[in-house]
Protein backbone atom coordinates (compact mmCIF):
# COMPACT_ATOMS: atom_id res chain seq x y z
CA UNK A 1 0.00 0.00 0.00
CA UNK A 2 1.44 3.71 -0.50
CA UNK A 3 -0.71 4.71 2.40
CA UNK A 4 -2.50 2.45 5.49
CA UNK A 5 -4.79 4.83 7.51
CA UNK A 6 -5.22 2.97 11.21
CA UNK A 7 -9.17 3.96 12.17
CA UNK A 8 -12.34 5.03 10.64
CA UNK A 9 -13.74 7.45 12.48
CA UNK A 10 -13.88 10.94 11.38
CA UNK A 11 -10.05 11.28 11.29
CA UNK A 12 -9.66 8.32 9.31
CA UNK A 13 -12.81 8.73 6.67
CA UNK A 14 -11.49 12.47 6.87
CA UNK A 15 -7.85 11.06 5.60
CA UNK A 16 -9.69 8.73 3.21
CA UNK A 17 -11.42 11.48 1.35
CA UNK A 18 -8.65 13.74 0.95
CA UNK A 19 -6.34 10.67 -0.19
CA UNK A 20 -9.00 10.10 -2.81
CA UNK A 21 -9.22 13.96 -4.12
CA UNK A 22 -5.54 13.88 -4.35
CA UNK A 23 -6.15 10.94 -7.01
CA UNK A 24 -4.51 8.64 -4.67
CA UNK A 25 -6.09 5.35 -4.37
CA UNK A 26 -3.17 2.47 -3.32
CA UNK A 27 -4.56 2.79 0.68
CA UNK A 28 -6.42 1.03 2.82
CA UNK A 29 -8.33 1.85 6.14
CA UNK A 30 -8.22 -0.39 9.05
CA UNK A 31 -10.60 -0.62 11.80
CA UNK A 32 -10.92 -2.59 14.01
CA UNK A 33 -14.83 -2.49 14.98
CA UNK A 34 -17.61 -4.19 12.68
CA UNK A 35 -18.09 -0.25 11.31
CA UNK A 36 -17.16 3.11 11.14
CA UNK A 37 -17.80 6.22 12.85
CA UNK A 38 -15.39 5.64 15.71
CA UNK A 39 -16.67 7.82 18.47
CA UNK A 40 -19.73 8.32 16.98
CA UNK A 41 -20.40 4.47 17.02
CA UNK A 42 -19.13 3.80 20.21
CA UNK A 43 -21.39 6.03 22.24
CA UNK A 44 -24.98 5.38 22.28
CA UNK A 45 -25.69 6.52 25.84
CA UNK A 46 -28.88 8.18 26.37
CA UNK A 47 -28.83 12.04 25.25
CA UNK A 48 -25.73 11.89 23.47
CA UNK A 49 -25.16 14.60 21.33
CA UNK A 50 -22.84 16.84 19.92
CA UNK A 51 -21.47 19.85 22.03
CA UNK A 52 -20.34 22.01 19.04
CA UNK A 53 -22.92 23.70 17.01
CA UNK A 54 -23.34 21.08 13.99
CA UNK A 55 -22.97 23.40 11.02
CA UNK A 56 -19.46 23.13 12.33
CA UNK A 57 -19.08 19.64 13.28
CA UNK A 58 -19.12 18.88 10.03
CA UNK A 59 -16.11 18.39 7.13
CA UNK A 60 -15.91 21.93 5.33
CA UNK A 61 -16.57 20.21 2.08
CA UNK A 62 -19.32 18.18 2.75
CA UNK A 63 -21.57 20.44 4.49
CA UNK A 64 -25.37 18.83 5.86
CA UNK A 65 -28.20 21.03 5.42
CA UNK A 66 -30.18 18.25 7.03
CA UNK A 67 -29.06 18.52 10.53
CA UNK A 68 -32.46 18.54 12.79
CA UNK A 69 -30.60 20.04 16.26
CA UNK A 70 -28.53 23.02 16.29
CA UNK A 71 -26.14 20.20 18.13
CA UNK A 72 -26.62 17.17 16.68
CA UNK A 73 -27.08 14.16 18.30
CA UNK A 74 -24.98 10.59 17.76
CA UNK A 75 -27.45 9.01 15.69
CA UNK A 76 -28.06 12.11 12.94
CA UNK A 77 -23.81 11.76 13.47
CA UNK A 78 -23.00 8.60 12.79
CA UNK A 79 -25.17 8.72 9.59
CA UNK A 80 -23.34 11.82 8.61
CA UNK A 81 -19.83 9.72 8.62
CA UNK A 82 -21.47 6.88 7.37
CA UNK A 83 -23.18 8.78 4.04
CA UNK A 84 -19.76 10.88 3.86
CA UNK A 85 -18.08 7.62 2.92
CA UNK A 86 -20.44 6.50 0.41
CA UNK A 87 -20.90 9.79 -1.43
CA UNK A 88 -16.86 9.75 -1.76
CA UNK A 89 -16.71 6.65 -2.45
CA UNK A 90 -14.18 5.47 0.19
CA UNK A 91 -16.33 2.47 1.07
CA UNK A 92 -14.32 -0.15 -0.59
CA UNK A 93 -11.09 1.21 1.15
CA UNK A 94 -12.25 0.11 4.65
CA UNK A 95 -11.31 -3.03 6.09
CA UNK A 96 -13.55 -4.01 9.25
CA UNK A 97 -12.31 -6.19 11.47
CA UNK A 98 -8.98 -5.95 11.44
CA UNK A 99 -6.71 -4.69 14.19
CA UNK A 100 -3.32 -3.32 14.14
CA UNK A 101 -1.47 -5.13 16.64
CA UNK A 102 2.37 -3.62 15.76
CA UNK A 103 3.61 -1.15 13.25
CA UNK A 104 7.39 -1.41 13.24
CA UNK A 105 9.35 1.31 10.22
CA UNK A 106 11.95 -0.75 8.36
CA UNK A 107 14.92 1.72 7.49
CA UNK A 108 16.31 -0.39 4.98
CA UNK A 109 13.65 -0.24 2.48
CA UNK A 110 11.69 2.91 3.54
CA UNK A 111 8.43 1.17 4.63
CA UNK A 112 6.49 0.44 7.39
CA UNK A 113 5.87 -3.47 8.22
CA UNK A 114 2.02 -4.07 10.13
CA UNK A 115 0.99 -7.24 11.92
CA UNK A 116 -2.56 -7.08 12.09
CA UNK A 117 -5.17 -9.61 13.90
CA UNK A 118 -6.02 -10.60 10.14
CA UNK A 119 -2.21 -11.00 8.81
CA UNK A 120 0.68 -8.30 7.34
CA UNK A 121 1.06 -5.83 5.44
CA UNK A 122 2.99 -3.34 4.16
CA UNK A 123 3.12 0.90 3.96
CA UNK A 124 4.86 3.64 2.80
CA UNK A 125 3.16 6.08 4.62
CA UNK A 126 1.27 5.54 8.12
CA UNK A 127 -1.38 7.76 9.48
CA UNK A 128 -3.21 6.78 12.97
CA UNK A 129 -6.64 8.07 13.15
CA UNK A 130 -7.57 6.69 16.19
CA UNK A 131 -8.69 9.60 18.16
CA UNK A 132 -8.05 11.11 21.63
CA UNK A 133 -11.82 9.80 22.86
CA UNK A 134 -11.63 6.16 21.74
CA UNK A 135 -10.21 3.93 24.73
CA UNK A 136 -12.07 4.62 28.09
CA UNK A 137 -10.61 5.46 31.09
CA UNK A 138 -11.30 2.97 33.59
CA UNK A 139 -10.86 3.59 37.57
CA UNK A 140 -9.22 1.57 39.83
CA UNK A 141 -11.70 1.28 42.52
CA UNK A 142 -11.19 -1.22 45.33
CA UNK A 143 -13.86 -3.93 46.28
CA UNK A 144 -16.40 -5.46 44.28
CA UNK A 145 -19.84 -4.46 43.31
CA UNK A 146 -22.41 -7.06 42.90
CA UNK A 147 -24.89 -5.17 40.31
CA UNK A 148 -23.48 -4.49 36.83
CA UNK A 149 -20.71 -1.28 36.13
CA UNK A 150 -20.53 -0.01 32.72
CA UNK A 151 -18.98 2.85 31.15
CA UNK A 152 -20.91 5.61 29.36
CA UNK A 153 -18.81 4.91 26.21
CA UNK A 154 -20.02 0.93 26.48
CA UNK A 155 -23.31 1.82 27.59
CA UNK A 156 -25.57 -1.61 28.71
CA UNK A 157 -28.33 -1.23 26.59
CA UNK A 158 -29.76 -4.62 28.03
CA UNK A 159 -29.59 -3.10 31.97
CA UNK A 160 -32.75 -1.73 32.52
CA UNK A 161 -32.65 1.20 34.70
CA UNK A 162 -36.35 1.93 35.65
CA UNK A 163 -37.09 1.91 39.47
CA UNK A 164 -33.15 1.12 39.95
CA UNK A 165 -31.19 2.46 42.53
CA UNK A 166 -28.11 3.91 40.34
CA UNK A 167 -24.96 5.51 41.53
CA UNK A 168 -23.24 7.63 39.04
CA UNK A 169 -19.24 8.01 38.93
CA UNK A 170 -18.22 11.35 37.30
CA UNK A 171 -19.63 14.51 36.28
CA UNK A 172 -17.86 15.22 33.19
CA UNK A 173 -19.31 15.85 29.48
CA UNK A 174 -20.73 12.40 29.11
CA UNK A 175 -22.44 12.34 32.45
CA UNK A 176 -23.92 15.82 31.87
CA UNK A 177 -25.50 14.24 28.91
CA UNK A 178 -27.02 11.04 30.47
CA UNK A 179 -28.03 11.93 33.61
CA UNK A 180 -30.70 14.30 32.77
CA UNK A 181 -31.81 11.27 30.23
CA UNK A 182 -31.97 8.78 32.50
CA UNK A 183 -32.87 10.79 35.72
CA UNK A 184 -36.68 10.41 35.17
CA UNK A 185 -37.01 6.67 35.08
CA UNK A 186 -34.63 5.17 37.91
CA UNK A 187 -36.19 5.36 41.71
CA UNK A 188 -33.04 7.07 42.83
CA UNK A 189 -29.72 8.60 41.97
CA UNK A 190 -26.17 9.11 43.39
CA UNK A 191 -24.13 11.37 41.78
CA UNK A 192 -20.35 11.31 42.51
CA UNK A 193 -18.64 14.63 41.71
CA UNK A 194 -14.94 15.21 42.56
CA UNK A 195 -15.32 18.89 41.24
CA UNK A 196 -17.86 21.32 40.40
CA UNK A 197 -18.28 21.78 36.86
CA UNK A 198 -18.83 25.05 34.56
CA UNK A 199 -22.01 24.24 32.83
CA UNK A 200 -23.36 27.02 30.69
CA UNK A 201 -26.72 27.26 28.67
CA UNK A 202 -26.73 25.22 25.53
CA UNK A 203 -28.40 27.39 22.64
CA UNK A 204 -29.97 24.40 20.90
CA UNK A 205 -33.25 23.88 19.44
CA UNK A 206 -35.18 22.02 16.99
CA UNK A 207 -34.07 23.31 12.89
CA UNK A 208 -36.98 23.70 11.28
CA UNK A 209 -38.10 22.35 7.91
CA UNK A 210 -38.35 25.58 6.17
CA UNK A 211 -34.68 26.43 7.40
CA UNK A 212 -33.30 22.74 6.34
CA UNK A 213 -35.08 23.65 3.04
CA UNK A 214 -33.25 27.41 2.50
CA UNK A 215 -29.50 25.19 3.40
CA UNK A 216 -30.38 22.73 0.48
CA UNK A 217 -31.73 25.56 -1.69
CA UNK A 218 -29.01 28.12 -1.03
CA UNK A 219 -25.83 26.24 0.25
CA UNK A 220 -24.36 29.96 0.59
CA UNK A 221 -26.60 30.37 3.97
CA UNK A 222 -25.23 27.53 5.44
CA UNK A 223 -21.86 28.59 5.01
CA UNK A 224 -22.81 31.83 6.28
CA UNK A 225 -23.96 30.40 9.26
CA UNK A 226 -21.08 28.23 9.97
CA UNK A 227 -18.91 31.82 9.86
CA UNK A 228 -21.38 33.41 11.99
CA UNK A 229 -20.61 29.99 14.37
CA UNK A 230 -16.84 29.93 14.02
CA UNK A 231 -16.96 33.38 15.01
CA UNK A 232 -18.37 33.23 18.37
CA UNK A 233 -16.83 30.23 18.94
CA UNK A 234 -12.97 32.46 18.08
CA UNK A 235 -14.72 34.86 20.78
CA UNK A 236 -15.02 32.80 23.44
CA UNK A 237 -11.28 31.53 22.57
CA UNK A 238 -10.06 34.73 23.71
CA UNK A 239 -10.98 33.94 27.21
CA UNK A 240 -9.05 30.77 26.75
CA UNK A 241 -5.73 33.49 26.14
CA UNK A 242 -6.75 36.05 28.77
CA UNK A 243 -8.43 34.57 31.52
CA UNK A 244 -10.06 37.43 33.08
CA UNK A 245 -12.18 38.11 30.10
CA UNK A 246 -13.84 34.70 31.45
CA UNK A 247 -15.39 35.94 34.63
CA UNK A 248 -18.18 38.03 31.89
CA UNK A 249 -18.91 33.99 30.91
CA UNK A 250 -18.68 32.86 34.23
CA UNK A 251 -21.52 35.42 34.97
CA UNK A 252 -23.34 33.13 32.40
CA UNK A 253 -22.59 30.09 34.57
CA UNK A 254 -23.67 31.87 37.86
CA UNK A 255 -27.15 32.71 36.43
CA UNK A 256 -27.63 29.43 34.82
CA UNK A 257 -26.98 27.73 37.94
CA UNK A 258 -29.31 29.84 40.35
CA UNK A 259 -31.87 30.19 37.85
CA UNK A 260 -32.05 25.96 37.52
CA UNK A 261 -31.75 25.16 41.04
CA UNK A 262 -33.78 26.27 44.06
CA UNK A 263 -30.90 25.05 46.63
CA UNK A 264 -28.89 26.93 48.36
CA UNK A 265 -26.98 24.21 49.87
CA UNK A 266 -27.04 22.15 46.67
CA UNK A 267 -25.93 25.34 44.35
CA UNK A 268 -22.76 25.65 46.83
CA UNK A 269 -21.73 21.93 46.30
CA UNK A 270 -22.16 22.98 42.76
CA UNK A 271 -20.42 26.10 42.27
CA UNK A 272 -16.81 25.73 40.68
CA UNK A 273 -13.93 26.99 42.44
CA UNK A 274 -11.60 27.56 39.04
CA UNK A 275 -11.58 29.56 35.81
CA UNK A 276 -14.20 28.82 33.63
CA UNK A 277 -12.70 26.85 30.61
CA UNK A 278 -9.59 25.38 33.07
CA UNK A 279 -11.32 22.13 32.33
CA UNK A 280 -13.68 21.49 29.47
CA UNK A 281 -16.24 23.89 29.40
CA UNK A 282 -19.96 21.91 29.28
CA UNK A 283 -23.47 23.18 28.01
CA UNK A 284 -26.98 21.83 29.15
CA UNK A 285 -30.63 22.87 30.00
CA UNK A 286 -31.26 20.13 31.41
CA UNK A 287 -28.21 18.67 33.86
CA UNK A 288 -28.92 21.10 36.85
CA UNK A 289 -32.81 20.49 37.27
CA UNK A 290 -32.01 17.03 37.21
CA UNK A 291 -29.60 16.93 39.79
CA UNK A 292 -32.28 19.37 41.65
CA UNK A 293 -34.65 16.60 41.53
CA UNK A 294 -36.12 14.54 44.58
CA UNK A 295 -34.36 11.28 43.72
CA UNK A 296 -31.07 12.77 43.00
CA UNK A 297 -28.00 13.30 45.67
CA UNK A 298 -24.86 15.06 44.69
CA UNK A 299 -22.05 13.38 46.60
CA UNK A 300 -19.04 16.39 46.59
CA UNK A 301 -16.84 13.42 47.05
CA UNK A 302 -14.77 10.93 44.76
CA UNK A 303 -15.40 7.11 45.02
CA UNK A 304 -13.20 5.05 47.69
CA UNK A 305 -14.54 1.67 47.01
CA UNK A 306 -17.20 -1.23 46.98
CA UNK A 307 -18.65 -3.36 49.48
CA UNK A 308 -21.45 -5.49 47.78
CA UNK A 309 -24.19 -3.62 46.97
CA UNK A 310 -23.05 -0.67 48.66
CA UNK A 311 -20.49 2.60 46.83
CA UNK A 312 -18.45 3.79 49.48
CA UNK A 313 -17.20 8.13 49.37
CA UNK A 314 -13.79 9.25 50.28
CA UNK A 315 -15.50 11.40 53.11
CA UNK A 316 -17.29 8.14 54.85
CA UNK A 317 -20.29 8.13 53.31
CA UNK A 318 -22.44 5.23 51.77
CA UNK A 319 -25.09 4.37 49.72
CA UNK A 320 -26.79 1.58 48.39
CA UNK A 321 -26.72 0.77 44.56
CA UNK A 322 -28.73 -1.62 42.06
CA UNK A 323 -26.31 -0.50 39.30
CA UNK A 324 -23.39 1.62 38.69
CA UNK A 325 -22.73 3.81 35.48
CA UNK A 326 -18.87 5.07 34.87
CA UNK A 327 -18.69 8.85 33.58
CA UNK A 328 -14.70 8.90 34.09
CA UNK A 329 -14.01 10.14 30.60
CA UNK A 330 -11.41 8.72 28.13
CA UNK A 331 -7.48 7.50 27.79
CA UNK A 332 -6.78 11.07 25.94
CA UNK A 333 -3.22 11.77 26.51
CA UNK A 334 -1.98 7.20 27.12
CA UNK A 335 -3.13 6.75 23.72
CA UNK A 336 -3.28 2.78 23.47
CA UNK A 337 -2.25 3.14 19.86
CA UNK A 338 1.66 4.44 21.25
CA UNK A 339 3.10 1.12 22.28
CA UNK A 340 2.02 -0.56 18.97
CA UNK A 341 3.81 1.68 16.46
CA UNK A 342 7.79 1.62 16.93
CA UNK A 343 10.74 3.00 15.11
CA UNK A 344 13.45 2.09 13.25
CA UNK A 345 15.18 1.28 16.98
CA UNK A 346 12.53 -1.12 18.20
CA UNK A 347 11.50 2.00 20.57
CA UNK A 348 7.35 2.61 20.41
CA UNK A 349 6.28 6.19 20.57
CA UNK A 350 5.29 5.45 24.58
CA UNK A 351 8.90 5.06 24.70
CA UNK A 352 10.38 7.83 23.16
CA UNK A 353 6.99 10.08 25.12
CA UNK A 354 7.74 8.88 28.57
CA UNK A 355 4.62 10.14 29.38
CA UNK A 356 4.49 13.29 27.50
CA UNK A 357 3.66 13.07 23.65
CA UNK A 358 5.05 15.32 21.62
CA UNK A 359 4.70 16.00 17.88
CA UNK A 360 6.13 18.90 15.38
CA UNK A 361 2.35 20.71 15.05
CA UNK A 362 1.00 17.49 16.57
CA UNK A 363 1.32 15.74 13.33
CA UNK A 364 4.75 14.52 12.92
CA UNK A 365 7.20 13.00 15.45
CA UNK A 366 10.80 12.85 14.82
CA UNK A 367 12.47 9.37 14.28
CA UNK A 368 9.42 7.88 13.32
CA UNK A 369 9.52 8.73 9.05
CA UNK A 370 6.45 8.78 6.56
CA UNK A 371 4.27 8.70 10.10
CA UNK A 372 1.14 11.08 10.85
CA UNK A 373 -1.07 11.34 13.73
CA UNK A 374 -4.44 13.00 13.56
CA UNK A 375 -5.55 15.11 16.43
CA UNK A 376 -2.37 14.98 18.00
CA UNK A 377 -0.51 16.14 20.76
CA UNK A 378 -1.27 19.87 21.44
CA UNK A 379 -3.70 20.46 19.30
CA UNK A 380 -6.95 20.79 21.48
CA UNK A 381 -8.30 24.36 21.22
CA UNK A 382 -11.43 23.82 24.39
CA UNK A 383 -13.91 25.99 21.91
CA UNK A 384 -14.42 24.99 18.90
CA UNK A 385 -14.86 21.47 16.26
CA UNK A 386 -12.74 19.20 15.86
CA UNK A 387 -12.80 18.83 12.45
CA UNK A 388 -11.40 22.03 12.31
CA UNK A 389 -8.01 20.84 13.59
CA UNK A 390 -8.47 17.55 11.50
CA UNK A 391 -8.85 19.75 8.20
CA UNK A 392 -6.01 21.78 8.70
CA UNK A 393 -3.79 18.57 9.55
CA UNK A 394 -5.11 16.51 6.52
CA UNK A 395 -3.99 19.75 4.52
CA UNK A 396 -0.56 19.13 5.99
CA UNK A 397 -0.37 15.18 5.43
CA UNK A 398 -1.19 15.52 2.00
CA UNK A 399 1.07 17.90 0.68
CA UNK A 400 3.75 15.79 2.45
CA UNK A 401 2.21 12.78 0.95
CA UNK A 402 2.06 13.57 -2.53
CA UNK A 403 5.30 15.61 -2.50
CA UNK A 404 6.46 12.24 -1.58
CA UNK A 405 4.84 10.03 -4.01
CA UNK A 406 5.26 12.10 -6.65
CA UNK A 407 8.70 13.02 -6.27
CA UNK A 408 10.00 9.79 -5.50
CA UNK A 409 11.78 10.32 -1.93
CA UNK A 410 11.84 7.52 0.37
CA UNK A 411 11.28 9.43 3.71
CA UNK A 412 10.24 11.96 5.41
CA UNK A 413 11.23 12.48 8.96
CA UNK A 414 10.72 15.64 10.65
CA UNK A 415 13.95 17.30 11.90
CA UNK A 416 14.61 16.86 15.64
CA UNK A 417 15.36 20.29 15.81
CA UNK A 418 12.56 21.48 14.41
CA UNK A 419 10.15 19.08 16.53
CA UNK A 420 11.95 20.74 19.75
CA UNK A 421 11.41 24.49 18.65
CA UNK A 422 7.79 23.80 18.23
CA UNK A 423 7.33 22.32 21.57
CA UNK A 424 9.34 24.67 23.57
CA UNK A 425 7.67 27.53 21.72
CA UNK A 426 4.02 25.67 22.84
CA UNK A 427 5.16 25.12 25.95
CA UNK A 428 5.73 28.88 26.74
CA UNK A 429 2.82 30.22 25.00
CA UNK A 430 0.78 27.87 27.56
CA UNK A 431 2.06 30.04 30.66
CA UNK A 432 -0.64 32.29 31.34
CA UNK A 433 -3.43 30.48 29.58
CA UNK A 434 -6.25 29.01 31.02
CA UNK A 435 -5.33 25.95 30.95
CA UNK A 436 -2.43 26.51 33.09
CA UNK A 437 -3.41 29.66 35.35
CA UNK A 438 -6.76 28.43 35.84
CA UNK A 439 -6.29 26.56 39.36
CA UNK A 440 -7.40 23.18 38.65
CA UNK A 441 -6.19 19.81 37.11
CA UNK A 442 -7.62 18.19 33.71
CA UNK A 443 -7.02 15.60 31.53
CA UNK A 444 -5.69 18.76 29.28
CA UNK A 445 -2.54 17.37 32.04
CA UNK A 446 -0.20 14.34 31.18
CA UNK A 447 1.49 11.90 33.96
CA UNK A 448 4.21 14.27 34.51
CA UNK A 449 1.94 16.87 34.78
CA UNK A 450 2.53 19.06 31.51
CA UNK A 451 -0.28 20.19 29.16
CA UNK A 452 0.30 17.77 26.09
CA UNK A 453 -2.96 18.98 25.01
CA UNK A 454 -3.40 22.37 24.51
CA UNK A 455 -3.04 24.39 21.49
CA UNK A 456 -2.31 27.85 23.02
CA UNK A 457 -2.66 30.05 20.31
CA UNK A 458 -5.73 30.90 17.88
CA UNK A 459 -7.73 28.51 15.92
CA UNK A 460 -6.67 30.63 12.88
CA UNK A 461 -2.71 30.47 14.12
CA UNK A 462 -3.76 26.61 13.82
CA UNK A 463 -4.84 26.79 10.31
CA UNK A 464 -2.12 28.36 8.96
CA UNK A 465 0.46 26.92 10.82
CA UNK A 466 -0.29 23.08 11.09
CA UNK A 467 -1.76 23.25 7.31
CA UNK A 468 1.62 24.65 5.41
CA UNK A 469 3.75 21.64 4.81
CA UNK A 470 7.79 22.81 4.51
CA UNK A 471 9.78 20.08 3.32
CA UNK A 472 12.73 21.99 4.53
CA UNK A 473 11.57 20.82 7.67
CA UNK A 474 12.13 17.48 7.33
CA UNK A 475 14.83 15.23 6.31
CA UNK A 476 14.29 14.26 3.35
CA UNK A 477 15.88 10.80 2.29
CA UNK A 478 16.05 9.90 -1.55
CA UNK A 479 17.27 6.66 -2.87
CA UNK A 480 21.11 7.24 -2.67
CA UNK A 481 21.53 10.83 -0.72
CA UNK A 482 20.06 12.69 2.21
CA UNK A 483 18.92 16.04 1.60
CA UNK A 484 18.05 18.61 4.08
Amino acid sequence: MDVVIIGAGASGLGAAIRLRQAGITNFAVLEKGPSLGGTWRDNTYPGCACDVPSALYSYSFAPNPSWTRAFAGQAEIQQYLTDTAARYDVLPHLRFGVELLRASWDPVRSVWSLETSTGPLEARVLITATGPWHEPLMPSIPGVFDGPVFHSSRWGHSVSLAGKRVAVIGTGASAVQFIPAIQPSVASMHVFQRTAQWVLPKPDHYVPTIERWLFRRFPVAQRLLRRVEYAGMEALGLGFRHPRLMRFVEAVGRLHLRRSVPSAVLRSVLTPTYTLGCKRILMSNTYYPALASSNVSVHPTAVAGFDGSTVIGTDGSRIEADVVILGTGFKILDLPIASRVHNAAGESLDDVWKGSPQAYLGTAVSGFPNAFNLLGPNLGTGHTSAFMILEAQLDHVLQAVSTLLNRGWSSLDVRPEVQEAFVTSVQSALTGTVYEAGGCASYYHDTNGRNSFSWPWSSARLQRDVGRFSPSDYTITKTLEVVR
